[in-house]
């Protein structure tokens, strides 16, 4: 069921949250603070609020990172009542809405795929670069973040192994959710994660018509287009016959794994969106003992220089800074998984990996929050930045296509072209050096 105004009382106004607020941290106003946005909503809720205006003002700076919910000791649902008073803003404003709406058409639906096309080559062919260092505004800013989503230098690169073994003839079967903008700019990383799966002894299948998530129109407040992609997403699914779909977007991840929420009111499809989202899997939850060392009479060697694609003296083992998607870690609780596996395929390869301390921290991504609202999208961004080049990484890994993008596109704004990466891309160079593991129960994965 939807939150009611029971949910908007359960807040204690205890202030934890406030710390754990990025644009409170940045912004120092209560309403851009989790506590003050509930205020805010419960006013509008019992006709308090002469105007909306502030409402929607506060609402559409909400980063939708989860870290108040991790930080909450009453567990307010706090998400869920943000995109269902979106909603009721959205709804209200039919101009907006249409406008809205559009564009994510452009981003997700029919138009994507020549989009992304054109995207990629103007990516390829170098003019992203050109205009991310050239042009200023929201221009520049989108041109740093299609040009920070290019493949992962050669140190990395899935297309320099040999092929991964052939999966389980009778091995559990998955089908990966290719959605829309990792399947239009980021296909290398999907090439990546199909060879962690397979290296489980999983085999894949296919799932057609499975088209968006619906991820970007719950947070943008189109409540029924992303019921109506998560029917169409749960659909494919079924009839591809599979026993788990993977994602490796952890933004959507996150979503479908809400699906139970999303219809919960719907007649005939609660149950059966309970039951897929039980058996979805974010891609990083299979990194943890997705490979094992095997002999390694010739390890592989990444060093700081191949960790950067340059051809200069080798300076030592590459360091690589772990950031964690806030959608994987607040809203999925997955944590020191991912992180540990990292550390298990660097003493294969040769890297350390290092959580950064403002790991749990947005980056200030969040979607098109970046395009929309540039300047405080940056500004949140900024501290990450200072630590990862104060630490001198080599690399920087994280689990979400939005934030690759977001953290790339602010350290090339500085001059700093330190790749940042799936952590999918690290497995495959250590693949060649692993033996097959065991692929486990299903209902252990």
């Amino acid at each position: 069921m939807e939150p009611d105004a029971v949910s908007l009382t359960a807040c204690v106004h205890c202030g934890l949250c406030l710390p754990a607020c990025p644009t409170f941290r940045v912004l120092g106003d209560e309403n851009d603070s989790p506590r003050g946005r509930l205020y805010l909503m419960k006013a509008e809720e019992q006709n308090r609020l002469t105007s909306s205006a502030a409402l929607r003002t506060h609402l559409g700076r909400c980063l939708a990172c989860r870290a108040c919910e991790t930080a909450c000791p009453a567990d307010v649902p706090y998400t869920r009542l943000l995109e269902r008073t979106r909603a009721t803003l959205t709804e209200s404003r039919p101009l907006s809405r249409v406008g809205s709406r559009m564009f994510l058409w452009l981003l997700t639906g029919v138009p994507s795929r020549p989009l992304y096309g054109v995207l990629r080559l103007a990516r390829r062919l170098g003019f992203a670069a050109v205009a991310g260092r050239l042009l200023l505004g929201r221009i520049g800013a989108a041109a740093r973040a299609l040009a920070a989503s290019a493949p992962a230098p050669s140190a990395f690169a899935v297309s320099h192994l040999g092929a991964p073994r052939e999966p389980e003839p009778d091995g559990p079967s998955w089908a990966l959710l290719e959605g829309c903008v990792t399947r239009g700019l980021f296909s290398h990383v999907q090439t990546a994660t199909r060879r962690v799966v397979v290296e489980r002894g999983w085999r894949e299948v296919a799932l057609p018509g499975s088209t968006c998530c619906g991820a970007l129109h719950a947070h943008a407040g189109h409540r029924e287009d992303a019921r109506r992609l998560a029917r169409c997403t749960i659909a494919a699914f079924e009839a591809s016959g599979a026993d788990r779909v993977v994602s490796d977007a952890a933004g959507c991840s996150a979503a479908m794994k809400e699906y139970g929420h999303l219809l919960a009111d719907e007649s005939g499809w609660a149950e059966r969106a309970q039951r897929f989202a039980d058996r979805l899997r974010d891609v990083s939850e299979l990194l943890d003992g997705a490979g094992r060392a095997a002999d390694q009479t010739e390890p592989a060697q990444m060093t700081r220089d191949t960790a950067r694609g340059t051809n200069e003296t080798a300076r030592g083992p590459a360091r690589v800074a772990y950031d964690a998607p806030c959608h994987l870690l607040h809203a999925q609780g997955i944590d020191q998984a991912p992180v540990e596996a990292l550390r298990t395929i660097g003493a294969t390869v040769g890297f350390s990996i290092e959580p950064l301390s403002s790991s749990s921290e947005c980056c200030g991504g969040a979607g098109t929050y970046g395009l929309r609202l540039p300047g405080i999208s940056r500004r949140v961004l900024d501290r990450k930045l200072d630590e990862i080049q104060a630490g001198g990484y080599d690399a920087v890994v994280t689990g979400n296509p939005g934030c690759i993008m977001q953290i790339g596109a602010g350290l090339r704004e500085r001059g700093d072209l330190t790749p940042v990466l799936h952590p999918v891309e690290f497995v495959p160079r250590a693949a060649s050096t692993w033996a097959s593991a065991a692929p486990g129960a299903l209902s252990d994965e």
